[in-house]
């Protein structure tokens, strides 16, 4: 199996939003990709984006010897082992080894939910999601970068501002979101001996379905509502490509990408 030196990765949640614009980041910068996702239609239209910049990057290169990204579709539930399962084998058997797994795949669940009103399958349900899926993911690509030769590649989780401070009524969102910096450090600690690189990227408002209700306003811990600011996706996704494209001896531990004035730092 020749993928002429390709570095291989898979995005989870790659059918909209963040995944969609870091897969199209990495297709351009000379990736190829695995999307996993849940919906088969938005991870053709994924794919179909980033086909078409991968081919704009070839175009600027002239000369260079580069060539368009090989995307491999896989609809996936990152919560079912099953699925993940099927994932690293339909990537084992397309490409031979993987390079980089953006481990992003999340859900904030019903949001403005009061702590004492939540749901046990509410919060299950995010729990499965954002931690069990991240741990079930990131297992699989373990195991892969571990077998394969030469060994190793990097992870790299999508944390959240949630995962430094909550948000009001976000408890199962940010308890999980808390928790993947527990994973992004024993992955990074138990890696070691791999050459398996683990960071974590934290993100504050970046413009994407999930985040539109930032700009009709947003719970604050005041008890008032307020339009937050919010950045384009696309400079999470520079981001993203950046650490990715480190050598294995060098790793961004944890980075943090925001809206520059989103309440954050300081009061607000």
């Amino acid at each position: 199996m020749d993928n002429s030196g390709k570095k291989i990765a898979v995005v989870t949640g790659a059918g909209s939003g963040i995944g969609r614009s870091v897969a199209v980041a990495l297709a351009a910068a000379g990736w190829s990709l695995a999307l996993a996702g849940r919906r088969p239609e938005p991870l053709r239209a994924t794919a179909e984006a980033a086909g078409a910049a991968a081919a704009e990057a070839v175009g600027e290169a002239a000369g260079q010897a580069v060539g368009a990204a090989e995307v491999l579709c896989v609809p996936a539930d990152v919560s079912s082992p099953d699925d993940v399962a099927a994932l690293y084998a339909a990537v084992r058997e397309r490409f031979g080894r993987l390079d980089l797994l953006f481990n992003n795949a999340g859900t904030f669940g019903p949001g403005g939910v009061p702590v004492e009103d939540l749901g046990y399958e509410d919060w299950r349900q995010v729990v499965d999601v954002n931690l069990t899926g991240a741990f079930l993911c990131a297992q699989g690509a373990f195991r892969l970068m571990k077998e394969q030769d030469p060994q190793g590649g990097r992870i790299i989780n999508n944390g959240s501002i949630s995962a430094h401070v909550p948000r009001p009524n976000s408890i199962a969102y940010t308890a999980t979101k808390h928790a993947v910096t527990g994973l992004t450090k024993s992955l990074s600690l138990d890696g070691r001996r791999y050459r398996i690189a683990c960071g974590q990227i934290d993100i504050g408002n970046a413009a994407t379905d999930m985040t539109e209700r930032m700009q009709s306003g947003i719970l604050q811990a005041n008890g008032q509502l307020a339009v937050e600011p919010v950045m384009d996706a696309g400079d999470v996704a520079r981001t993203v490509v950046h650490m990715a494209g480190l050598p294995l001896e060098a790793n961004v531990q944890f980075a943090t990408v925001m809206a520059t004035a989103m309440p954050y730092i300081g009061r607000g």
